[in-house]
Protein backbone atom coordinates (compact mmCIF):
# COMPACT_ATOMS: atom_id res chain seq x y z
CA UNK A 1 0.00 0.00 0.00
CA UNK A 2 2.80 2.40 0.97
CA UNK A 3 4.71 1.63 -2.23
CA UNK A 4 1.54 2.18 -4.23
CA UNK A 5 1.04 5.58 -2.61
CA UNK A 6 4.65 6.53 -3.40
CA UNK A 7 4.18 5.41 -7.01
CA UNK A 8 0.98 7.43 -7.39
CA UNK A 9 2.64 10.52 -5.95
CA UNK A 10 5.62 10.16 -8.31
CA UNK A 11 3.31 9.82 -11.30
CA UNK A 12 1.27 12.84 -10.20
CA UNK A 13 4.43 14.94 -9.88
CA UNK A 14 5.67 13.70 -13.24
CA UNK A 15 2.41 14.59 -14.97
CA UNK A 16 2.52 18.03 -13.35
CA UNK A 17 6.05 18.58 -14.69
CA UNK A 18 4.92 17.51 -18.16
CA UNK A 19 1.90 19.81 -18.02
CA UNK A 20 4.00 22.76 -16.85
CA UNK A 21 6.48 22.24 -19.69
CA UNK A 22 3.72 21.92 -22.29
CA UNK A 23 2.15 25.13 -20.96
CA UNK A 24 5.52 26.86 -21.19
CA UNK A 25 6.27 25.57 -24.68
CA UNK A 26 2.76 25.68 -26.21
CA UNK A 27 0.56 27.94 -24.04
CA UNK A 28 -2.26 28.39 -26.55
CA UNK A 29 -2.46 25.27 -28.73
CA UNK A 30 -4.68 25.46 -31.80
CA UNK A 31 -5.95 22.93 -34.31
CA UNK A 32 -3.89 23.49 -37.47
CA UNK A 33 -6.52 22.28 -39.93
CA UNK A 34 -8.26 25.14 -41.75
CA UNK A 35 -12.05 25.14 -42.07
CA UNK A 36 -15.03 27.49 -42.25
CA UNK A 37 -17.94 25.12 -41.67
CA UNK A 38 -18.49 22.24 -39.27
CA UNK A 39 -18.66 19.59 -42.00
CA UNK A 40 -15.50 21.02 -43.56
CA UNK A 41 -13.60 20.22 -40.35
CA UNK A 42 -14.94 16.67 -40.32
CA UNK A 43 -13.88 16.14 -43.93
CA UNK A 44 -10.48 17.74 -43.27
CA UNK A 45 -9.83 15.36 -40.36
CA UNK A 46 -10.87 12.38 -42.50
CA UNK A 47 -8.47 13.56 -45.23
CA UNK A 48 -5.65 13.94 -42.69
CA UNK A 49 -5.51 10.18 -42.05
CA UNK A 50 -2.09 8.94 -43.23
CA UNK A 51 -1.34 12.47 -44.41
CA UNK A 52 -0.29 15.82 -42.91
CA UNK A 53 -2.27 18.88 -41.91
CA UNK A 54 -0.09 20.96 -44.23
CA UNK A 55 -1.02 18.83 -47.24
CA UNK A 56 -4.69 18.81 -46.27
CA UNK A 57 -4.68 22.61 -45.92
CA UNK A 58 -3.32 22.88 -49.44
CA UNK A 59 -6.10 20.63 -50.76
CA UNK A 60 -9.31 21.64 -48.95
CA UNK A 61 -9.44 25.25 -50.28
CA UNK A 62 -9.60 23.83 -53.82
CA UNK A 63 -12.20 21.26 -52.79
CA UNK A 64 -14.52 23.63 -50.94
CA UNK A 65 -14.19 26.43 -53.48
CA UNK A 66 -15.43 24.14 -56.23
CA UNK A 67 -18.07 22.35 -54.12
CA UNK A 68 -19.57 25.07 -51.96
CA UNK A 69 -22.16 23.10 -50.00
CA UNK A 70 -23.28 19.62 -49.01
CA UNK A 71 -25.57 19.16 -52.02
CA UNK A 72 -22.76 19.95 -54.45
CA UNK A 73 -20.37 17.66 -52.59
CA UNK A 74 -22.73 14.68 -52.49
CA UNK A 75 -23.35 15.05 -56.23
CA UNK A 76 -19.71 15.65 -57.13
CA UNK A 77 -18.09 13.55 -59.82
CA UNK A 78 -16.04 10.89 -58.11
CA UNK A 79 -13.14 11.15 -60.55
CA UNK A 80 -13.00 14.90 -60.06
CA UNK A 81 -12.87 14.46 -56.28
CA UNK A 82 -10.07 11.95 -56.70
CA UNK A 83 -8.06 14.40 -58.77
CA UNK A 84 -8.52 17.19 -56.23
CA UNK A 85 -7.61 15.20 -53.13
CA UNK A 86 -4.95 13.00 -54.74
CA UNK A 87 -2.11 14.82 -52.84
CA UNK A 88 -3.39 13.63 -49.44
CA UNK A 89 -3.06 9.94 -50.32
CA UNK A 90 -5.55 7.03 -50.33
CA UNK A 91 -7.66 9.38 -52.44
CA UNK A 92 -9.94 6.73 -53.94
CA UNK A 93 -11.33 5.69 -50.55
CA UNK A 94 -11.44 9.23 -49.23
CA UNK A 95 -13.37 10.47 -52.27
CA UNK A 96 -16.09 7.92 -51.55
CA UNK A 97 -16.08 8.93 -47.88
CA UNK A 98 -16.51 12.63 -48.75
CA UNK A 99 -19.51 12.01 -51.00
CA UNK A 100 -21.20 9.74 -48.49
CA UNK A 101 -20.55 12.03 -45.50
CA UNK A 102 -22.06 14.93 -47.44
CA UNK A 103 -25.06 12.80 -48.42
CA UNK A 104 -25.69 11.59 -44.88
CA UNK A 105 -25.55 15.07 -43.33
CA UNK A 106 -27.68 16.58 -46.10
CA UNK A 107 -30.32 13.85 -46.39
CA UNK A 108 -30.43 12.10 -43.02
CA UNK A 109 -29.83 15.15 -40.83
CA UNK A 110 -31.44 17.79 -43.08
CA UNK A 111 -28.14 19.58 -43.48
CA UNK A 112 -27.68 20.01 -39.72
CA UNK A 113 -24.34 18.74 -38.47
CA UNK A 114 -24.89 16.00 -35.82
CA UNK A 115 -23.29 16.71 -32.46
CA UNK A 116 -23.33 13.24 -30.91
CA UNK A 117 -20.60 10.64 -31.06
CA UNK A 118 -22.79 7.76 -32.23
CA UNK A 119 -24.08 9.58 -35.30
CA UNK A 120 -20.64 10.75 -36.32
CA UNK A 121 -18.93 7.39 -35.80
CA UNK A 122 -21.49 5.73 -38.08
CA UNK A 123 -20.24 7.78 -41.03
CA UNK A 124 -17.69 6.18 -43.40
CA UNK A 125 -14.05 6.94 -42.68
CA UNK A 126 -14.91 8.41 -39.29
CA UNK A 127 -13.45 6.72 -36.21
CA UNK A 128 -13.08 7.56 -32.56
CA UNK A 129 -10.00 9.75 -33.05
CA UNK A 130 -11.72 11.81 -35.73
CA UNK A 131 -14.82 12.30 -33.58
CA UNK A 132 -12.72 13.31 -30.58
CA UNK A 133 -10.98 15.99 -32.64
CA UNK A 134 -14.22 17.32 -34.13
CA UNK A 135 -16.29 17.37 -30.93
CA UNK A 136 -13.53 19.06 -28.98
CA UNK A 137 -12.75 21.63 -31.67
CA UNK A 138 -16.35 22.55 -32.51
CA UNK A 139 -18.08 22.18 -29.15
CA UNK A 140 -15.28 22.15 -26.58
CA UNK A 141 -16.32 18.60 -25.69
CA UNK A 142 -13.72 17.08 -23.32
CA UNK A 143 -11.82 14.52 -25.37
CA UNK A 144 -8.32 13.25 -26.08
CA UNK A 145 -7.68 12.18 -29.65
CA UNK A 146 -4.74 9.81 -30.01
CA UNK A 147 -3.03 10.32 -33.34
CA UNK A 148 0.46 9.18 -34.27
CA UNK A 149 2.06 12.16 -32.47
CA UNK A 150 0.10 11.71 -29.23
CA UNK A 151 0.79 7.98 -29.23
CA UNK A 152 4.53 8.46 -29.80
CA UNK A 153 4.96 11.17 -27.15
CA UNK A 154 2.86 9.30 -24.58
CA UNK A 155 4.93 6.15 -24.97
CA UNK A 156 8.24 8.00 -24.93
CA UNK A 157 7.30 9.85 -21.74
CA UNK A 158 6.10 6.60 -20.14
CA UNK A 159 2.53 7.79 -19.82
CA UNK A 160 1.71 4.52 -21.56
CA UNK A 161 3.48 1.24 -22.30
CA UNK A 162 5.18 0.67 -25.65
CA UNK A 163 2.82 -2.21 -26.42
CA UNK A 164 -0.36 -0.24 -25.65
CA UNK A 165 -3.00 0.23 -28.32
CA UNK A 166 -4.31 3.70 -29.15
CA UNK A 167 -7.37 2.87 -27.04
CA UNK A 168 -5.10 2.03 -24.10
CA UNK A 169 -3.19 5.28 -24.56
CA UNK A 170 -6.38 7.34 -24.63
CA UNK A 171 -7.72 5.65 -21.52
CA UNK A 172 -4.48 6.23 -19.61
CA UNK A 173 -4.19 9.87 -20.63
CA UNK A 174 -7.77 10.45 -19.49
CA UNK A 175 -6.83 9.21 -16.03
CA UNK A 176 -3.71 11.38 -15.83
CA UNK A 177 -5.03 14.76 -16.97
CA UNK A 178 -7.96 16.71 -15.57
CA UNK A 179 -11.08 16.28 -17.68
CA UNK A 180 -11.49 20.03 -18.19
CA UNK A 181 -8.01 20.10 -19.79
CA UNK A 182 -8.32 17.06 -22.07
CA UNK A 183 -8.76 19.07 -25.25
CA UNK A 184 -5.89 21.40 -24.45
CA UNK A 185 -3.53 18.55 -23.53
CA UNK A 186 -4.43 16.69 -26.69
CA UNK A 187 -3.55 19.68 -28.87
CA UNK A 188 -0.35 20.32 -26.92
CA UNK A 189 0.78 16.71 -27.31
CA UNK A 190 0.02 16.81 -31.05
CA UNK A 191 2.07 19.98 -31.56
CA UNK A 192 4.83 18.81 -29.23
CA UNK A 193 5.15 15.62 -31.25
CA UNK A 194 4.88 17.41 -34.58
CA UNK A 195 7.51 20.09 -33.96
CA UNK A 196 9.67 18.96 -31.02
CA UNK A 197 9.42 15.28 -30.08
CA UNK A 198 9.50 14.25 -33.75
CA UNK A 199 9.57 10.66 -34.97
CA UNK A 200 12.95 11.27 -36.62
CA UNK A 201 15.60 13.47 -35.00
CA UNK A 202 13.58 14.65 -31.98
CA UNK A 203 14.98 17.76 -30.28
CA UNK A 204 16.11 15.91 -27.15
CA UNK A 205 18.96 18.31 -26.39
CA UNK A 206 16.49 21.18 -25.88
CA UNK A 207 13.85 19.18 -24.01
CA UNK A 208 13.16 19.58 -20.30
CA UNK A 209 11.51 16.16 -20.05
CA UNK A 210 14.62 14.05 -20.57
CA UNK A 211 14.37 12.42 -17.14
CA UNK A 212 10.98 10.91 -18.04
CA UNK A 213 11.75 9.96 -21.63
CA UNK A 214 12.19 6.34 -22.66
CA UNK A 215 13.57 7.37 -26.07
CA UNK A 216 16.19 9.71 -24.56
CA UNK A 217 17.44 7.07 -22.12
CA UNK A 218 17.66 4.40 -24.80
CA UNK A 219 19.55 6.65 -27.23
CA UNK A 220 21.84 8.51 -24.83
CA UNK A 221 23.54 5.74 -22.87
Amino acid sequence: MYLTMIGLKKMKNKVLDIENYLDELIPNPKCELNYNKDYELLIAVVLSAQSTDKRVNQTTPILFKKYKNLKELKNADLKDLENIIRPVGTYKKKSVFIKEIARIIDEEYNGVFPQDRKSLEEMPGVGRKTVNVVLNELYDYPAIAVDTHVERVSKRLKLAYSKDTVEDVERKLRTKFEKKNWGKRHKQLVLFGRYHCKAIKPECDKCKLQEFCRYYKENNK
